[in-house]
């Protein structure tokens, strides 16, 4: 896996993972909804391994192969107890360092974004940056030698804040999380990764008018 310049060597970042059979239900209808589940998380798994130590918790075997490939460690989920147990089995697994979760489903993630976000948390004892429509959170941290909190799930960032974290302005890219089609679309916009770019950029050509059809329309 190729490292970004910024890497960030005293940050670990967990990334919790759900099987895709189970996981994006609301894409279903936007194409190969499994295919497109697993494409998503390893696209924000990768983008996170050009910054950082990642650890990915997860009981899909296909994502925790490409995940380990990528460079991340992965912590075998075999007994899954939601989003917050498997971040905390996640955190659980790592080392002294800075301590970060972020979601699996920030396909058009930056490397450069999230390494900046870590960069100015590790200033703060707990920061959180909330998602695009400003009610979630899609990263949590917590500075070294500070126990580990976190309470992902709907509406989650005032959660987080009442846990003490310090809201964390980040880029888009770490900001839009998706679990609709309208959210694809909107990452779209911002450029997804390689792997979801697969999937969804064919579907949407498909779904384009052809030039005979915007001619007729116009008529």
């Amino acid at each position: 896996m190729r490292r970004s310049a910024e890497f960030c060597t005293d940050w670990t970042v967990v990334i919790p993972v759900k099987p895709a059979a189970h996981g994006k239900s609301r894409l279903t209808g936007a194409g190969d909804r499994v295919a497109l589940a697993r494409a998503i998380a390893l696209d924000s798994i990768e983008a996170a391994c050009a910054v950082c130590a990642v650890v990915v918790v997860t009981a899909d075997a296909e994502v925790a192969v490409e995940a380990r490939l990528l460079g991340a460690t992965v912590v075998d989920e075999t007994a899954p107890a939601g989003l917050n147990a498997a971040i905390a089995a996640g955190v659980d697994a790592t080392g002294p360092g800075h301590r970060a979760a972020m979601l699996g489903d920030l396909p058009a993630l930056r490397p450069a974004d999230l390494a900046d976000a870590l960069r100015r948390a590790a200033a703060l004892e707990r920061t959180v940056v909330a998602d695009a429509e400003g009610t979630g959170s899609t990263l949590v941290t917590a500075r070294a030698g500070v126990p580990w909190a976190a309470a992902f799930g709907d509406g989650s960032l005032a959660r987080h804040l009442a846990l003490g974290a310090v809201a964390l302005d980040a880029a888009p890219s770490l900001r839009r999380d998706v679990d609709t089609p309208a959210q694809l679309e909107a990452a779209a916009r911002l450029g997804l990764g390689a792997r979801t770019a697969t999937l969804v950029t064919p579907r949407r050509a498909a779904e384009a008018p052809s030039p005979r059809q915007k001619k007729d329309g116009a008529r």
